[in-house]
C-alpha cells in the first residue's frame, strides 16, 4: 500500500493548526498533534521537525490563506469599509488565525517566526493605503501604516476577544454579527475618509 506522504502532512497540519489555536505552542504536544491527525509522532518531526517549527509553518499557512482571501493593492481601487467587512468576514468564519496571533504574542520574545517576509506583506498593506492617500481616495491625516493597523483592528478584535464583544454588544447571533459587521465597515470607512 503507498503512504498518502501529502494527506498526513495536510492532516497533521489541520491538527496542529487546531491545537496551537486552543492550547498555544507551549501547551500543545507533537503526541496530541499527531494523535489528532491519525499519524505517528515521528512522521509530524520528519515533515515539520520540532514544535516552533510546527507553529511557525501552521502561522505561516493561515496568514497566507488570509492573504488570498482578502487581497488588496490599492484602496484607492478597493472601498476601505468593503475591505474590513470583508476581513470581519475572515475571522469571523475562522477564528483561529486570532488565536495563533495571540499565542504568538505571548510565545515569542522579540522578533517572531518569519518577521522579514511578515513586514513585507504588511508593507504592502501599507503600500495599498499610501497610493489612495496619493490618489486623495483616503485620508492622509493618519499615517498610512497606522491607518492600515487600525482598519484591521477594527475588523479582527471581535474574533480576538469575543468575550468582551458578547458583553457589550450581547450574543453574537446572524443578527448581531450583522450589526457588528456594519458598525465595523461604516467606523473604517469613516477613519480612512479624505477631507
Amino acid at each position: 500500500m503507498a503512504w498518502d506522504t501529502e494527506g498526513t502532512k495536510r492532516r497533521i497540519l489541520e491538527a496542529a493548526a487546531s491545537e496551537f489555536a486552543r492550547y498555544g505552542p507551549d501547551g500543545t504536544t507533537i503526541e496530541r498533534i499527531a494523535t489528532t491527525a491519525g499519524a505517528n509522532k515521528e512522521r509530524v518531526y520528519n515533515y515539520f521537525g520540532g514544535k516552533r517549527d510546527l507553529f511557525r509553518r501552521v502561522l505561516r499557512d493561515e496568514l497566507a490563506t488570509v492573504a488570498q482571501a482578502v487581497p488588496v493593492e490599492s484602496f484607492a481601487a478597493v472601498d476601505v469599509g468593503d475591505y474590513a467587512g470583508r476581513v470581519y468576514d475572515y475571522h469571523r468564519e475562522r477564528p483561529e488565525l486570532n488565536r495563533l496571533m495571540r499565542w504568538e504574542g505571548l510565545a515569542f520574545d522579540g522578533e517572531v517566526p518569519d518577521e522579514a517576509l511578515r513586514r513585507e506583506y504588511y508593507a504592502a498593506k501599507s503600500a495599498a493605503v499610501s497610493d489612495a492617500q496619493r490618489r486623495g481616495a483616503v485620508t492622509t491625516s493618519i499615517d498610512a501604516d497606522h491607518l492600515i493597523f487600525l482598519v484591521l483592528s477594527l475588523a479582527g478584535w471581535w474574533s480576538a476577544v469575543p468575550q468582551v464583544a458578547r458583553m457589550f454588544t450581547g450574543e453574537p447571533t446572524e443578527e448581531e454579527h450583522a450589526r457588528r459587521r456594519a458598525a465595523v465597515v461604516e467606523a473604517a470607512r469613516r477613519v480612512a475618509r479624505a477631507p
